[in-house]
């Protein structure tokens, strides 16, 4: 009996049990025990081999005719497989999870026990190459202010400033640089591995700023002798462009926690965990088993120095504690630029000794390590959005034999069911529109990286994602905007034509409903990613935190007011002003205080705003201790800027609310409460600088403290 013949309770019947199981009892199991896990598995994968059964017997195996319309049925059927052997590597990745916080908090109490001469020594560098000195700065002020007592800082500058080096030597840090950038990032940290002889050395991007007890979390973990790496998540004070370009900074997390957060607990179960770059720990001991350097194979040396650490027995341990705050990628063309970085790093591991085909790898690892995603996702996503233009103007199907019910019965529970286990395993990780929308966007640009690594893997440039000032781009993503309105027109184009018989190009009627719902969905998801590439301006040069401190204003005439704090960066801060009485006034516009911030001492500040007991002033704060200070108190104290997650179906309405009420234009043209320029603290100086220069322990930020005290 055909599937057509069966009623319409039966061939609804897998939809209803996928539901109920995905989306109703799902949630309220235990999802950290392991059986629940193989459980959720199990029918997953019970589901997709029942899709795949339907898929190639009845779709894809009976297809005849023309040459172009077999070779296209068989083309998009290779495309589906290869993603769905991704979305297998995922849930076989799902099916462990590690929790090492316990184990953390451990660790740390034992070295805090151990006298300070008996812990090991750290060399902490801090990468640099065009980074301006309102991200480097953090950095380094952070690392400084690490609750460690063996350990030094330095900057390896890659881009040869001398003021940089001049910063370094007013802050007491290392300093080096070199006369070349062979070998990008791995280049710059292997040189200065020749200058330093640490046992560990921990290494930050310019622009991640570590917490106070980073090392004190991590270096514990290393008495396990199998561990070659400690990894960390990268954590971002600020929105990424699709929280700030779709305006979900207040509902939806920024796009990597799903893999922070829970992929990578779950790679680390397989000990399959892999090195992220930025925020870890290394051993020196495992990395001289490997030629004491970093591999230079791939413009993703991070990965690729876990797996050559892997083939001498040396594991990545990965830590999901919240150690270390960056900047997410803050425009456009940042985000596509590093995206585009690590699809060519992955795969060009394909073809190095040290890759998923070398020796001395287990099969875990080589298939963990395969870079199925990069390969799969942009090919699938790009397909998803073709397909349906090129049936509806052309007549070419996707598959053959399909019908309402058939689509009802096989394609919609699996669909059903992908989505909805993925959501059980990182239920505040991810949200299916924002990830098509995502994927989408970036498989447009993705995919000729991809082929063009795949055809020649060797002779690519490492390119720095831009930071700060040089990521601070209004303009949009003309290319795939563009695309987007084209192949929108085509969609529109194709179901208006069909919807008439008299132009109708599709002659299968019966398919029309489904090809409609699907380029329906495209249709939604591509004006997402329209409004994706508009880069709204962004209104501030330094983050905002939110906290809920006690401050002091010192007023010319010496009088003092007392408030709190209601949010403050770097450059300003929002007070609340209260009296016995209740709110006062508040100073005018323009008038210079002293305000006291409790950890930071008195700061010179203007009023920018005020009224109704609430003022917002703007900080006159050059190179100083104080700044220094503010600096350690905003960005190295357990921050928490993590953005509080709503449910699924709120993150999925808001996305579509966005498309008619244009929350992004609103966001671009409606400025923040308070706006502040942030002035140059150092000028670029040129002059010959010396190749190296070494810390002095004496400026540390605690020496600093001392002094303000005095």
């Amino acid at each position: 009996m055909t599937v057509e013949a069966l009623p319409y309770f039966i061939i609804l019947a897998p939809v209803v049990l996928v539901i109920g199981f995905v989306y109703v009892l799902g949630p309220v199991l235990p999802i950290s025990h392991s059986w629940v896990r193989v459980l959720i598995v199990g029918v997953i994968g019970f589901i997709i081999a029942r899709y795949l059964y339907w898929r190639f017997f009845v779709t894809v195996l009976p297809a005849d005719g023309l040459m172009i319309e077999v070779a296209w049925v068989w083309f998009c059927f290779a495309i589906e497989l290869l993603a769905l052997s991704d979305s297998g590597i995922l849930f076989f990745t799902f099916l462990r999870s590690t929790d090492r916080l316990r184990e953390a908090d451990a660790h740390e109490a034992r070295l805090r026990a151990l006298p300070s001469d008996e812990l090991p020594y750290v060399d902490v560098f801090i990468t640099s190459y065009n980074e301006s000195l309102e991200i480097l700065e953090k950095t380094i002020i952070g690392a400084m202010s690490l609750d460690y007592p063996n350990y030094d800082v330095w900057v390896l500058d890659d881009g040869r400033r001398g003021w940089l080096r001049d910063f370094c030597a007013q802050k007491g840090v290392g300093y080096m640089t070199r006369p070349d950038n062979v070998g990008a990032k791995a280049g710059n940290i292997n040189h200065a591995l020749t200058k330093t002889d640490g046992e560990f050395f921990a290494v930050f991007d310019a622009d991640f700023v570590p917490q106070r007890n980073f090392l004190i979390r991590t270096i514990g973990f290393f008495e396990d002798p199998k561990i070659g790496i400690m990894q960390i998540p990268h954590t971002f004070y600020n929105h990424d462009p699709l929280q700030t370009n779709l305006a979900m900074r207040e509902s939806m997390p920024d796009e990597q926690r799903l893999f922070y957060d829970s992929i990578l607990p779950g790679r680390d179960g397989w000990d399959a965990a892999f090195c992220c770059g930025s925020n870890s720990v290394t051993r020196r001991q495992a990395l001289r088993t490997i030629g004491d350097a970093l591999p230079t194979g791939s413009v993703t040396e991070d990965m690729l120095l876990t797996m050559a650490l892997l083939q001498k027995g040396f594991l990545t341990r990965y830590l999901c504690d919240r150690l270390a705050y960056g900047l997410a990628p803050e425009s456009i063309k940042a985000y596509l630029i590093q995206r585009q970085r690590w699809a060519r790093g992955a795969i060009q591991t394909m073809f190095l000794a040290e890759g998923p085909f070398g020796r001395g790898h287990k099969l875990i690892h080589r298939i963990l390590f395969l870079p199925m995603h990069w390969i799969s996702q942009a090919p699938m996503m790009i397909l998803g959005i073709l397909a349906p233009v090129v049936f509806l103007w052309t007549g070419l199907r996707p598959l053959v034999d399909v019908t309402v019910e058939s689509v009802l019965y096989y394609l919609m529970p699996m669909v059903l069911a992908l989505i909805g286990s993925v959501h059980l395993f990182a239920q505040k990780q991810f949200f299916p529109l924002s990830a098509q929308v995502v994927s989408t966007f970036q498989s447009l640009k993705i995919l000729p990286t991809v082929i063009a690594t795949l055809i020649k893997p060797k002779g690519h440039s490492f390119a720095v994602t831009p930071k700060g000032s040089a990521a601070q781009s209004v303009d949009y993503e003309r290319e795939i905007f563009w695309t987007c309105i084209v192949m929108m027109a085509l969609t529109m184009g194709g179901l208006a034509i069909n919807s008439t018989v008299e132009f109708r190009i599709v002659e299968q009627r019966a398919l029309i409903p489904i090809v409609a719902f699907w380029s329906i969905i495209n249709i939604i998801v591509m004006i997402l990613i329209c409004m994706l590439c508009l880069q709204v301006p962004i209104q501030r040069k330094e983050e905002r935190f939110n906290i809920d401190d006690p401050v002091w204003l010192r007023h010319p005439d010496g009088s003092i007011e007392v408030g709190r704090v209601s949010n403050i960066s770097l450059s300003g801060a929002a007070l609340h002003l209260q009296t016995d009485d209740g709110e006062c006034e508040g100073p005018p516009i323009g008038s210079t205080l002293r305000v006291f911030l409790p950890e930071v001492g008195f700061v010179h500040a203007t009023v920018a705003r005020s009224g109704n007991g609430l003022i917002g002033i703007h900080f006159d704060l050059s190179a100083s201790i104080e700044r220094d200070l503010l600096i350690r108190k905003l960005f190295t104290s357990d921050m928490n800027t993590l953005t509080e997650t709503k449910g699924l179906f709120h993150v999925s309405l808001g996305l579509l609310q966005s498309i008619w009420t244009m929350q992004n234009i609103k966001a671009a043209s409606q400025p923040e409460a308070v706006v502040e320029p942030v002035e140059e603290i150092l000028s670029p100086r040129s002059r010959a600088i010396e190749p190296d220069m070494k810390p002095k322990k004496l400026t540390r930020i605690a020496e600093q403290r001392r002094q303000l005290a005095a």
